[in-house]
């Protein structure tokens, strides 16, 4: 049985803390929702079954898409399933029927027996319809059982399958094979840095490769980036939240964490986002609508395992087991489009849209040459049913087009491996609030519904620390020109180096 805490990105084991590391394996529909350990005010999770037994085609071929190939006999495993729960439910409407009739029956032979004993045709009628009855309450209770493992299953099934592609955006947005880009800015010069600010010797003494040490500006430019970060954030309307860094692992199954193997790679830790906690602020709660939509940002450490061989993608700061993140989370209402409460009310595609702007702000204001990529059908999570990430040019990740080609002239350089992910935002529709059953209440429209939530990173410490040393590189000073809304948070500081 599972430890019943997730860490944000690692298993906690309330016996060895947060340095006891469990191995767990890949996500697997096979473990049954009982199995994880929940306490009695765990939200109960209402996947939409009648959507799935109405779509079973359109699931099946959303999980073929989004490499969920092993999911694509659930939707029809979900209908054969409420086709049969609903035939043991007739069933066991007609059976108490039958029952009521045997018991009748037997009552009055049993006052016939007793006053004449020695008839044994009645005798015998009266055993044989007591068998009867044993026999049908033996059905009733084997139906019953029946029945309820069918909605078992039904709702761990349902559960399982990824959220549906906006199909919106389906041809163009979210190909199944396919990205777009669309450039925020030009690149900047490549450089290296030798400035001393960052250790990974020691880490790898102390902690292992994959860990590092922040020295001097470099440890003050993380909690610039933070602090930039978050007043951007704040400046928008959006609440500052500091969320706890542990949860319930149903908790990040709801939430859509389902992890997959990719070449055989083993996870060693359940990677889970800032979001996790903060969608799970309303697990179990109603939302008055007049108060959406709600717009929260938080600020956290997390933890990844970063799985795979190590190589030029996992040196230095781009793939790293530990790293501060800033995460927006927010609730839109789910209205119906012809509804006039819907024009007055943002949507989660208006929510959406402000994540990626405050995304675009803070990485241009940052000097950073970025590209903005809509993401194919395959690369969304289990919860996204739209993805946009931001990629940013790193000069370190230059590769030669051919061996002989030099390595310091761009143009004989792989532009496209040098860019790199530093942020991603996603539209979540109802996947998450009905897994943690956070609803909304009260409004233009009387009936309750559950939200849409979206999600993004504001900022992930260090890959844009990464990209600031590396874009920002003087060479002729030796120097990294620190960006001007940064310095307020480094002292008034405009260079580092000497």
């Amino acid at each position: 049985m599972s430890s019943p805490y997730v860490c944000h990105n690692c298993r906690w084991s309330p016996r060895y803390g947060l340095n006891y590391l469990r191995s767990t394996r890949s996500f697997s529909s096979s473990r049954s929702r009982h199995q994880t350990l929940k306490p009695a005010t765990a939200p109960k999770p209402s996947p939409d079954v009648k959507h799935i037994r109405s779509n079973v085609q359109r699931y099946a071929q959303n999980c073929v898409e989004r490499n969920y190939a092993g999911h694509a006999e659930y939707p029809s495993t979900i209908l054969s399933l409420s086709e049969e729960a609903r035939r043991l439910d007739y069933d066991l409407k007609t059976s108490p029927s039958r029952l009521k009739q045997l018991e009748k029956a037997i009552g009055k032979l049993s006052v016939a027996t007793r006053q004449d004993p020695g008839s044994n045709e009645t005798v015998q009628e009266l055993a044989d319809l007591k068998a009867e009855a044993q026999r049908l309450k033996d059905e009733s209770h084997a139906m019953i059982e029946r029945h309820s493992a069918c909605i078992e299953e039904i709702h761990r099934l349902a559960l399982s399958l990824p959220n549906l592609s906006s199909p919106k955006h389906l041809s163009a947005t979210t190909p199944a094979s396919s990205t777009t880009s669309t450039s925020i800015r030009k690149p900047l010069q490549n450089g290296r840095t030798t400035l001393g600010l960052i250790d990974f010797t020691s880490s790898a003494t102390t902690t292992g490769w994959g860990w590092y040490y922040l020295i001097n500006e470099g440890a003050m430019l993380e909690q610039a980036l933070v602090q930039y970060a978050l007043s951007v954030a704040r400046r928008r309307g959006w609440k500052f939240v500091a969320p706890p860094s542990i949860v319930y692992s149903y908790i990040a199954e709801a939430c859509g964490f389902q992890p997959r193997d990719q070449n055989n790679e083993k996870q060693i830790w359940s990677i889970e986002q800032t979001e996790i906690p903060l969608a799970a602020m309303y697990a179990g709660r109603d939302i008055d609508a007049t108060s959406l939509p709600l717009k929260l940002v938080g600020a956290s450490r997390c933890y990844r395992a970063e799985a795979g061989s190590r190589g030029v993608d996992t040196k230095g700061l781009y793939r790293v087991h530990e790293f501060t993140k800033v995460e927006l989370f927010g609730w839109a209402d789910n209205l119906d489009p012809s509804s006039p409460a819907h024009a007055k009310n943002p949507t989660s595609d208006a929510l959406f849209a402000e994540l990626l702007d405050i995304q675009i702000e803070i990485l241009s204001a940052l000097h950073l040459p970025c590209r903005v990529l809509e993401m194919p059908s395959t690369d969304l999570g289990a919860s996204a049913t739209r993805k946009r990430d931001i990629e940013a040019l790193f000069p370190s990740r230059f590769r030669p087009q051919n061996p002989g080609a030099s390595s310091i002239d761009p143009a004989a350089q792989h532009v496209e491996s040098a860019w790199g992910e530093v942020t991603s935002a996603s539209i979540c529709t109802d996947y998450q609030s009905r897994r943690l059953a956070t609803r909304v209440r009260g409004g233009a429209v009387k009936d309750s519904r559950f939200p849409h939530t979206v999600n993004g990173t504001a900022m992930a410490v260090p890959r844009v620390l990464a990209a600031i040393l590396e874009n920002g590189w003087d060479p002729e000073r030796g120097v990294v020109v620190i960006p001007e809304v940064l310095r307020p948070w480094m002292d008034g500081m405009e260079i580092i180096g000497r």
